[in-house]
């Protein structure tokens, strides 16, 4: 029988060093509560609350009774699938790719860490668009790089400036990355904002752009832009999608690159030797879904703009909320530094963690501290959620909060 006790001089250091998901340990820690026959209602993770469409998943179905599909596929996936990803980029993006720039990888998330580690080396830095997703300062981390962070102000919907970026770049730079629409902010590039960015990136031909755009579809501007789609940063922009938020497929886990050939092929390189293809099922699920009905996309998109209009309201009600209005992704990032210091009697608020946990002990709802996200002032809330459980949370919310003085 092995020991449970492992020394810790034997976990290597980097990953001793690496935080864990803050989104995930909130899910644990509510999970506790339900153990205990206790309802949390978890506004914490990124997951949409829709069922994959029927047509994807007969998709799927209709892949595994043909029986052509259970070998290994090709590592940067099968090319019928990325000529789809082609044809979807030309349309809605109006960027021109073949399929060998394209690299179909197990979820946005590997896409990112597969190009991450090819472009960055031990010292490189990486200018981060704070707030960010969690995983993004992991992955600059694990490659070695050193992140360096553009903090977007809540007064201009926590969208870092072209001149904070000018004034970032130096010599080390490396890469750039950045999501809109952005997680945890909600927040959205205009066209105006991305050629702010372009300008000030074209005289720097050693840096490379990471775009994330996986929230693409749920974009409430009606202009999705991307960088990859301005001539100059056309070879240096490597764009980040996949099927998981637009199309309701966090489980399947497939996403992709779109990329200058040889950045595609060192993706493909590394992928090769860590996980190989993305499922083969899941990938024909993935090539149902750009080429048949959209309109179940663009339906769950209107009932999230719906969502939103609603927390907004209900937002509004709770003294000490400070928050822009989301123009994309199903989040709120409200700032709740006014509750710092305040006290219940018992408790006392000193910080976002505090006021997370505070929330989930005494109203049990489940949000996710904004110092996971390079914003210690803010909390990141998902509405892709059932319009009962956003009332109820939020009321619950306004009740606890109202104790602290």
């Amino acid at each position: 029988m092995s020991s449970t006790v492992v020394p810790a001089d034997q976990i290597s250091q980097r990953i001793s060093n690496l935080a864990e998901s803050a989104t995930l340990a909130m899910a644990a820690k509510a999970r506790e509560y339900r153990a205990q026959g206790i309802e949390v209602i978890a506004l914490s993770l990124g997951e949409p609350d829709f069922k994959t469409p029927a047509h994807i998943c007969e998709g799927a179905k209709r892949a595994i009774d043909e029986g052509k599909y259970f070998s290994y596929p090709p590592v940067n996936g099968y090319l019928d699938l990325r000529e789809a990803i082609c044809q979807k980029l030309e349309r809605d993006n109006k960027i021109n790719y073949t399929p060998d720039q394209i690299v179909v990888s197990n979820g946005a998330k590997q896409s990112i860490a597969n190009a991450m580690f090819s472009l960055v080396d031990p010292g490189d830095e990486v200018i981060v668009y704070a707030p960010y997703w969690v995983s993004y300062a992991a992955i600059v981390q694990l490659a070695e790089g050193v992140p360096v962070y553009l903090d977007g102000s809540i007064d201009n919907d926590f969208k870092a400036t072209a001149q904070q970026l000018k004034e970032a770049i130096t010599p080390r730079t490396k890469v750039v990355i950045y999501s809109s629409p952005s997680n945890p902010t909600g927040s959205v590039f205009s066209a105006d904002e991305m050629a702010e960015m372009a300008e000030v990136l074209a005289p720097h031909p050693h840096i490379y752009v990471i775009a994330d755009e996986i929230y693409e579809y749920i974009n409430y501007t009606g202009n999705h832009v991307s960088l990859a789609a301005f001539p100059e940063m056309y070879d240096r922009t490597i764009t980040v999608n996949g099927f998981a938020k637009g199309f309701a497929m966090t489980g399947w886990r497939v996403g992709y690159i779109a990329a200058p050939t040889w950045i595609a092929k060192a993706c493909s390189k590394m992928q090769g030797q860590i996980t190989s293809a993305n499922c083969s099922i899941a990938q024909r699920a993935a090539l149902t879904a750009l080429t048949e009905d959209l309109e179940p996309t663009y339906a769950m998109t209107r009932e999230y703009l719906r969502r939103r209009d609603l927390v907004m309201e209900l937002l509004k009600e709770i003294p000490g909320i400070r928050t822009p209005l989301p123009q994309g992704a199903f989040y709120f990032f409200p700032d709740i530094s006014e509750y710092f210091g305040k006290s219940d009697g018992t408790t006392t608020i000193h910080n976002s963690d505090d006021f997370c946990m505070y929330l989930l002990d005494e109203a049990h709802v489940a949000l996710v501290t904004g110092a996971a996200f390079g914003a210690p002032n803010c909390v990141r809330i998902s509405y892709a959620a059932s319009e009962e459980n956003l009332r109820e949370a939020i009321n619950r919310i306004k009740q606890v909060l109202s104790r602290l003085a």
